[in-house]
């Protein structure tokens, strides 16, 4: 089975220095553990592996002791921890290792933002250098298919997602199993880990709500009321759902117009198949009436990939006013604003609205469509 060489390999190699903890985020089933076998296939030097759902790495980790610690590593210069976001105080265990193990570098994956204070608050201040790791990205499946092959994969991965193991199951009823299962034993199972949320139904109802609102302003009162919750609690949950990986959101751009919307989020799902399988529909491209929904979603998301990956320094937002003009999507870099409309068929072109380039006329605008996303990608 060939494997795929992720994008950020080389950074998380160059950043496994001494002394320093490499923390390695991402949902479930994206390929961390994969990862970090393909970093240990590449590097010499005496390691150590250890997983903290064991309850014997808990407990061997739990007393906090230089010389315990010396004795669990032995003679390893690097230890990796998967999932470490499950053992007790791990911020404090690993600010400990590297303060006292003279040498000692670390890597600890994560598949839940809820523990991220652990990694990111007071015990890791100036030890640490974190990652994100996501889906497969379109840069990284050029390396297993041509461009002849890309159109017809792009149309399917708009509909399955771009989760790895997708890759190798080529039936779409073994695709649907695999995103189903893959909803209800991972990632709700994360959320439902806290005592924040004891109902699933209503996590998920939320998330069929959100699935037919992508791109489109989202209220989190209408939201509550069509759930029978308060608002308060849809903030909750959501803010829950973009700590597990599943929803990102993306406020309203405004500087200078009274009639521009200021408070306005839109939220978009970091995976396709995942939005599409919770409301039940893998229907092929050709047979949806939502395609230019799908469309948005996906290229958003790749879109920050490629911003992550290549550690972008960006401020993303939309546009809109009250009379309804509006850009897709409005990239701060820099100060200057950078603005892309979406359309799946090359043939419609987008409309600069004349207000917003009076408004900010430095400001550039590009129509992002299938022939020609891969350039905003590259």
């Amino acid at each position: 089975m060939e494997l795929i060489v992720r994008q950020i390999e080389e950074q998380v190699i160059d950043y496994l220095r001494p002394n320093k903890v490499v923390v390695l985020l991402g949902p479930r089933r994206v390929g961390k553990t994969v990862l970090i076998r393909q970093i240990l296939a590449r590097i010499s030097e005496p390691y150590l592996l250890l997983h903290g759902e064991d309850l014997d790495v808990r407990k061997r980790l739990a007393y906090r002791s230089t010389q315990r610690y010396r004795n669990v590593l032995g003679d390893v210069s690097l230890l990796i921890i998967d999932e470490a976001q499950k053992i007790p105080d791990i911020g404090a265990i690993l600010k400990l290792m590297v303060d006292t193990i003279d040498g000692l570098k670390i890597l600890a994956t994560g598949s839940s933002a809820f523990d991220l204070g652990k990694f990111t608050g007071e015990p890791l201040t100036g030890r640490k250098t974190t990652f994100q790791l996501f889906a497969l990205s379109e840069r990284e499946f050029d390396q297993v298919e041509t461009v002849f092959q890309k159109s017809a994969n792009l149309r399917s991965r708009l509909v399955y997602g771009n989760y790895p193991e997708l890759i190798h199951l080529p039936d779409p009823v073994d695709k649907k199993i695999y995103l189903d299962d893959l909803i209800k034993s991972y990632l709700l199972k994360d959320i439902l880990e806290f005592d924040l949320v004891r109902n699933s139904d209503k996590i998920l109802q939320l998330l069929r709500l959100i699935a037919f609102q992508i791109g489109g302003e989202v209220s989190h009162t209408e939201l509550g009321r069509q759930l029978g919750v308060s608002k308060n609690t849809v903030d909750r949950y959501l803010d829950l759902l973009s700590k597990v990986f599943i929803l990102h959101s993306v406020g309203a751009y405004s500087r200078n117009l009274r009639k521009e919307i200021v408070k306005g989020k839109r939220w978009y799902f970091y995976d396709n198949g995942i939005r599409n399988a919770l409301i039940g529909d893998l229907k092929p491209l050709e047979n949806r009436e939502d395609v230019g929904m799908l469309w948005e979603n996906y290229i958003i998301s790749e879109r920050i990939k490629y911003q992550q990956y290549t550690h972008m320094l960006v401020y993303n937002y939309f546009w809109r006013t009250y009379d309804r003009q509006e850009i897709d999507w409005v990239e701060d870099r820099g100060g200057t604003l950078h603005t892309y409309e979406f359309k799946w068929s090359p043939k419609k072109k987008g409309k600069f609205p004349k207000v917003f380039g009076e408004s900010y006329p430095n400001s550039t605008y590009t129509t992002i469509n299938r022939e020609n996303y891969l350039d905003w990608l590259e």
